[in-house]
């Protein structure tokens, strides 16, 4: 299709496009809590009819959690298929931060405010527009949705759903996978990552007593937990610059190639517009280059919380009894969880004996291939929508699920996610924009027919087993 008449059918889907985000954000599907097990279902249901509304053949898949929600657009068993993958759980929302309600769908000129917006709801529909654009068009390809409800808690039960789906009585194959979860660098500047870092959370608990006790008449004797804490985590890292201090934590970091530092640079990464972006008074490195490779390239080590003690007006002069700091690393490539977690164990007990250290999830670091035919498909799809090739980046957060995928599908997997570091991922006042969904329209519908069009070589076979993403 040419290019300006694809965009006029854009604009034409616009207000069916606004329609069912609203219908979709204005379900509170949070997947933390518990209490919503009813709205994810809803959340379950109206997907389905999403996907049903473009021909779609739609599953409900169990995984002993959520539902995953699965499409076909199978047209012709010899064609080659393509899954993108999405979710529609959301993070929780506190209205009293929000100004507008973090469930109800507002419009504000070009952008849409509610939770899930942008993460991951809005781009999960931008996709699903462009397959039904490019199945109108009678592209050469069969298209597969992969929804999951349970990302935002780690995917616990995604493998036991995939699993199900590739030995079900209508097996589940792929030549290749694309995932829509993914943030640019910056508005103007398309991206495509090809890694994510993964997650390692731990808590750290210590109980000095079976009571809290007067300072006037235990204080200098008693041990303070709260207090050990602390100095506990001011020996694991620097909060100044990040750099963890414990021995053996940086040795399998794999460090980054000069192809891949140019690539990093035409991201377009600017210090000013991430702190404007995420709203950040000061951030730890003045410079562009340092910032951005902390950001995709470098593991972390995060203070999430530190509980225990009075913490209600003015003071009150106690002593703990207990204290529990609420941590995480997120690890980068070549880095084993287990083993990273085996070191921070043993450094913690080495400092403070007592203290009970406990993994709370794990998530590997994912790395793909750094070009490719699926990659430059995608590039050639980025530019030819958003008038711009991408850069090449990983990202800084995790999918879980991509790791499951990587080994259950065996093959390619590539990132053409929609959103801005200002869309709030979640953040307060989420939201997403027209231009980004009408470009991942655009975007989606071109990738497609890249892919009907790629030569029969570069077509990963179905079943095949081992292929490397």
């Amino acid at each position: 299709m040419p290019s300006a008449k694809l965009e006029t059918q854009i604009q034409r889907l616009r207000g069916a496009f606004e329609e069912r985000l609203a219908r979709l954000v204005e379900i509170p599907s949070v997947s933390m809590d518990p209490a919503r097990k009813t709205d994810i279902a809803r959340c379950a249901e109206e997907a389905s009819a999403c996907l049903r509304e473009i021909g779609a053949e739609v599953d409900l898949v169990p995984t002993g959690g959520n539902p995953l929600v699965v499409g076909r657009l199978m047209r012709d068993p010899k064609l080659p298929t393509v899954t993108i993958y999405n979710h529609l759980d959301v993070q929780p929302a506190d209205p009293a931060e929000w100004k507008t309600p973090p469930f109800t769908f507002t419009r504000k000129g070009l952008r849409y405010f509610a939770r899930g917006t942008t993460d991951d709801k809005g781009p999960a529909l931008a996709a699903l527009f462009g397959a039904k654009l490019a199945v109108a068009d009678d592209v050469g390809l069969n298209i597969q949705f992969l929804w999951e409800l349970e990302e935002e808690i780690g995917s616990p039960n995604f493998d036991a759903g995939l699993a199900r789906l590739t030995k079900g009585k209508q097996p589940f194959t792929t030549d290749s996978v694309v995932v829509s979860d993914t943030i640019w660098i910056s508005a103007g500047r398309p991206a495509i990552p090809y890694g994510l870092r993964g997650l390692l959370a731990f808590t750290v608990r210590l109980e000095t007593g079976a009571k809290d006790v007067h300072s006037g008449t235990t204080g200098g004797a008693a041990r303070n937990p709260v207090g050990e804490l602390a100095a506990l985590i001011a020996t694991c890292y620097d909060a100044r610059t990040g750099k963890v201090k414990i021995p053996g934590f940086y040795r399998d970091v794999r460090k980054l190639t000069t192809r891949e530092r140019q690539s990093f640079a035409r991201a377009g990464f600017s210090r000013r517009k991430f702190q404007a972006a995420h709203e950040l008074h000061k951030v730890r490195f003045d410079d562009d280059e340092t910032l951005m490779q902390a950001i995709m390239a470098q593991p972390t080590f995060e203070v999430h919380g530190l509980v225990g003690g009075y913490t209600g007006p003015g003071v009150k002069t106690i002593v703990p009894h207990a204290a529990e700091a609420k941590l995480s690393t997120r690890l980068v490539a070549d880095q084993d969880p287990n083993e990273v977690f085996a070191l921070i164990k043993a450094f913690i007990k080495k400092h403070c004996p007592d203290a009970i250290v406990e993994k709370e999830g794990v998530l590997e670091p994912y790395l793909g291939d750094l070009g490719g035919p699926y990659q430059d498909a995608a590039a050639r799809a980025m530019k030819g929508a958003f008038g711009r090739a991408p850069a090449f980046t990983r990202e800084g957060g995790s999918i879980g699920a991509v790791l499951t995928m990587q080994r259950r599908l065996a093959a390619p997997i590539v990132f053409a996610g929609l959103s801005l570091p200002e869309h709030g991922y979640h953040a307060v006042d989420e939201n997403f924009d027209w231009p980004q969904s009408a470009g991942g329209m655009n975007m989606f519908y071109r990738y497609f027919f890249e892919l009907a069009n790629l030569p029969q070589a570069a077509q990963s076979p179905k079943r095949k087993k081992g292929a490397r993403a």
